[in-house]
């Protein structure tokens, strides 16, 4: 393909994912829909045996929607969040071992990722999509039964409690990456040594030959390309939910630390090895900015974030490093590399 060509093609399909042109053929995407939003496998056009192999892979995250929806009343995270204050739960082991790296994240970001405030959006009225301003009152009994520090994880019985009722835990923050890395897992089992999934369009996992390439659009903003190898991306921005009150605007990421909603960080993008690591980070570093980032990258090599600030909207924070990752910004937009 001629650079022509692909530069036409970038300009029409930006905002989503963008794999290099193969040498010969087309990209071979196996998707289907689940924890509404799509799912899809891109697999390099030699590996189309492998449609079969995306094809099972992908079927496997009903089993994990299943267990992880809380507008499923069966699901293991209702129940969980029916009885944990009442007596310890017993858990399936992947639920455990999810809920044990959101104990673990909660408190690496000092608590600005935290599964367990549901209350709190319950509170503002975003779990049934009808937002408003809730008093401090309410906001303040909300807090009371939020926060993994409410949560306790018996690893020898693989068991959970709640320490207070009225304790809710969602991973909407962390579900599709989780769910995402499940599908690497199965894929590499099944033979498969190269693709690219993504779900939702803000969770992306690679792995495999050259680099991937994908298209920086947080909340619509045309930012530039990404690319990047054997790694995973998680994207959180600030106005896909929001309602306004005597002309402040209030978004639906909550500061689980204040319980208000965050302020200042219009988009926040992760690069890591996990999906699901790099969604709940994307989240934390919406809510905490470059003074929970910056510490949080350069204690973890390997781990790199790209901020965008309601102050500069056409300039992207990079803050930490990642071998095989490059930035390509949009005309007028600008790369800033965050101090050391």
């Amino acid at each position: 393909m001629s650079d022509e060509p692909r530069r036409i093609a970038r300009r029409a399909l930006f905002g989503r994912l963008l794999p290099q042109a193969p040498e010969a053929g087309h990209w071979v995407k196996v998707h289907r829909t689940a924890m509404a939003c799509r799912f899809e496998v891109t697999l390099d056009p030699g590996d189309a045996r492998h449609v079969d192999a995306a094809r099972a892979a992908l079927d496997e995250v009903d089993a994990i929607e299943a267990s992880l929806s809380v507008f499923r009343e069966a699901s293991e995270a209702s129940c969980l969040n029916r009885q944990a204050s009442v007596a310890p739960v017993p858990v399936s082991p992947g639920l455990f071992t999810l809920l044990s790296l959101c104990r673990e994240l909660h408190r690496a970001t000092g608590g600005a990722f935290d599964p367990a405030s549901t209350a709190l959006s319950r509170c503002w009225g975003f779990v049934d999509r009808r937002p408003r301003r809730p008093s401090e009152e309410e906001i303040a009994a909300a807090r009371a039964c939020s926060g993994m520090d409410k949560v306790v994880l018996d690893d020898m019985g693989r068991a959970v409690r709640f320490t207070a009722p009225g304790v809710e835990i969602g991973f909407g923050a962390v579900g599709k990456g989780w769910a995402l890395d499940r599908i690497v897992a199965s894929l590499r089992v099944r033979g498969v040594s190269r693709a690219l999934l993504t779900a939702g369009g803000s969770s992306h996992r690679g792995w495999g030959g050259e680099s991937w390439e994908l298209a920086l659009r947080p909340g619509g903003e045309d930012l530039g390309l990404l690319r990047l190898r054997d790694a995973a991306l998680g994207t959180s921005a600030a106005g896909e939910q929001h309602f306004e009150v005597d002309g402040r605007r209030f978004g639906h990421v909550l500061d689980p630390r204040t319980g208000w909603p965050a302020e200042g960080v219009r988009s926040a993008s992760v690069v890591t090895s996990e999906a699901a690591v790099a969604d709940a980070l994307s989240t934390a570093f919406l809510v905490g900015g470059p003074s929970l980032a910056s510490p949080f990258c350069a204690a973890r090599p390997g781990t790199m974030a790209l901020l965008v600030l309601d102050a500069r909207p056409r300039e992207i924070l990079v803050v930490g490093r990642r071998d095989g990752v490059t930035v390509e910004p949009a005309e007028g937009v600008q790369v800033v590399e965050a101090a050391a």
